[in-house]
Formats: C-alpha cells, structure tokens, sequence
C-alpha cells in the first residue's frame, strides 16, 4: 500500500521560483508530497499564474487588509490551511514575519529556504553579506521554522562557492541553482518522516 501524499501549501510573496522547483519535483508518481495549495499575501505575485497554469489552487491573503494586526493575518491563513487539509507547509520567498502563534501551529510541518549556510547570514542581503565578509563558500539552507528567524532545526544545506568576481547577482544565480535543487528533496524527507 503506497502511503498516502502529504497535502502541501507553500506560501509565496513573488515570483516563487522555489515554488516551481517543488512544483516540479512533486510530478513524479513516487514522490510522496502534493502541493496541494499556494496561498500569497501579495495580489501582484507572479507565481500566482504559474501555480494555476499548472492547475493548483490559489489564494491571496492580503495582509494589508489586516493593517498592524499580523495575528488577524495568520488567523486568516490558517482557516485556508486547514479548509484545503494541508498538512505542511512550505514558505519559499514569503516576506512576512510569523508569529509564535503561528509558528507553534506549524511546529516541526513548516519548512523555509534560506539563501546562505545558516547559522551565517541570517536575514536579509545575505550575497552582499557574505561577500563583504569575505567568505569562500556560500549557500542555502532549508530548516524547519521556529519563532526566532531563520533559527529553526536545518534539514538540509547546499554549498557553493564564492568566485572570485562574484557580484551578489551572481552570487545569489549559483545558489538558487542550489535552493531549487535542496528545497524538493528537503520536502520529500519531511513528508517521507524522516528528518
């Protein structure tokens, strides 16, 4: 008996290419996660259309719609959440900070792609950081989230190296390659129960 999928939701603010990756990884019959729903808190989200070309649900959560009150944000999140059955959730370029509320709802079923060898680098900026710093190697990181940022328990990294003559657009180019390449098999060890 092949075990059921688990039901995905990523959540996006852009372009969501971290979202495609998943997209596409999640085609093969043996793969044990469907996305299942892609939900944004931005109208404009390019990956929005693409989610539907490919003929997932989506949704828009506006958070502006909800002003200061980011517990109102998150309490509309997870009424889509648990509408669509999701059972895990993967943030991939979702530029809005979670409450330990949320989090704690989420706990050891959220995962986030972070661009840089966590523990380095946590925030924002992180090609122009690591390049500033001088550092020989670089990357991506993805981790289950916990309410202090980009903090959670990692689950997988990819290095790459820092060139000489990397910009941060080059930079940043070589480790998507790595993100889009760690983010699919980080997911299929979370549904798969073991990480």
């Amino acid at each position: 008996m092949a075990m059921p999928k688990k039901r995905v939701a990523v959540l996006i603010s852009g372009r969501g290419s971290n979202m495609a990756s998943l997209i596409e990884a999640a085609k093969d019959d043996g793969y044990p996660a469907e996305i299942a729903l892609v939900v944004s808190n931005r109208r404009e989200a390019a990956g929005l259309g693409q989610a539907r070309a490919q003929g997932i649900t989506t949704a828009v959560i506006d958070h502006a719609q909800f002003g200061k009150d980011r517990e109102a944000f998150e309490r509309a999140l997870q009424d889509v959440l648990t509408a669509h059955g999701i059972d895990l959730v993967c943030l991939a370029g979702f530029m809005r900070l979670l409450t330990p509320w949320f989090v704690g709802q989420w706990q050891g079923r959220m995962l986030n792609i972070h661009p840089a060898l966590l523990p380095a680098f946590k925030g924002l900026h992180t090609h122009e950081r690591a390049l500033a710093a001088g550092a020989k190697t670089h990357g991506a990181t993805v981790h289950f989230v916990s309410p202090e940022m980009d903090s959670g328990p990692i689950i997988a990294q990819a290095e790459v190296p820092v060139l000489p003559g990397d910009t941060p657009e080059t930079l940043a180019a070589r480790v998507l390659e790595a993100e889009h390449r760690i983010y699919p098999q980080a997911l299929r060890q979370v549904a798969e129960g073991r990480a």
